[in-house]
């Protein structure tokens, strides 16, 4: 039974931890790897029971050090696909989050890199908007009382702290476009940031939109949040210079 154990907790563990990296660098098809992920979560729960059954049975001769560590491996293993499984229950089905659902930002720059992309660079609306503003309805125009080429220098230096590979190529007036690439996976989401004049004021419109897959978890109205509080902590350094 220990090394039926050891085998199961060590295969589950690399069946979910390995897809991502194989999709990004090897080339693997997105649906072998999320079965990849879903098979090892039951491989995983196989591993956790007979970890049980091998410490209620055997509890003299188990070998407390690689019984933990198989143990950490097969929880991984299961707790990975839950987290992801819960995300997606948790958030509507939709892929493209904009701050600006009647006239959303434009990607120009990065239309032609998106040109092979499952999702199409139109914004879809109807059902999509219906969702995005009952599961979000914070994710809305904001406006910054500060110039608009104040706020566009600092939206410059936000991209750029984010980690995002701007495209400039193109770009609309007062318009950044970059793409941001998942740590894991490699999946690439693009971000426009639109600024328009108001007055003094300068308000900014922020679209984030995934190229493959039907939800995205959650992630591209994270990025938004995480994008307009980045560029407030800019624009207050700006202040104290």
């Amino acid at each position: 039974m220990k090394i039926l154990v050891a085998l199961l907790s060590v295969i589950s563990f690399l069946m979910v931890v390995l897809p991502g990296l194989l999709y990004q660098f090897a080339g693997l098809s997105l649906g072998l790897a999320f079965t990849s992920i879903r098979y090892g979560l039951y491989v995983g729960a196989a591993a956790l029971v007979l970890i049980i059954v091998q410490v209620l049975i055997a509890r003299k001769s188990v070998q407390w050090g690689s019984t933990v560590a198989f143990a950490v491996l097969a929880l991984i293993a299961v707790a990975m696909p839950l987290r992801m499984m819960s995300q997606a229950s948790s958030v509507p089905p939709i892929h493209d989050i904009s701050t600006d659902v009647t006239n959303p930002p434009e990607f120009v720059a990065i239309a032609p890199l998106r040109k092979d992309a499952p999702n199409p660079v139109t914004y879809e609306g109807g059902e999509v908007t219906r969702q995005q503003l009952d599961a979000y309805p914070h994710i809305k125009t904001q406006l910054f009382p500060q110039p608009i080429e104040q706020v566009y220098t600092a939206a410059e230096a936000t991209v750029e702290q984010l980690g995002w590979k701007r495209t400039n190529e193109n770009a609309a007036e007062n318009t950044i476009e970059a793409t941001d690439t998942t740590l894991w996976w490699g999946f690439k989401d693009d971000v426009v940031i639109r600024l328009t004049a108001k007055g003094d004021d300068t308000l900014v419109d922020v679209r984030s939109k995934s190229r493959v897959g039907k939800s995205d978890l959650g992630k591209n109205a994270e990025r938004i949040n995480s994008f307009y509080s980045a560029l407030r902590e800019q624009l207050a350094a700006q202040a104290t210079n």
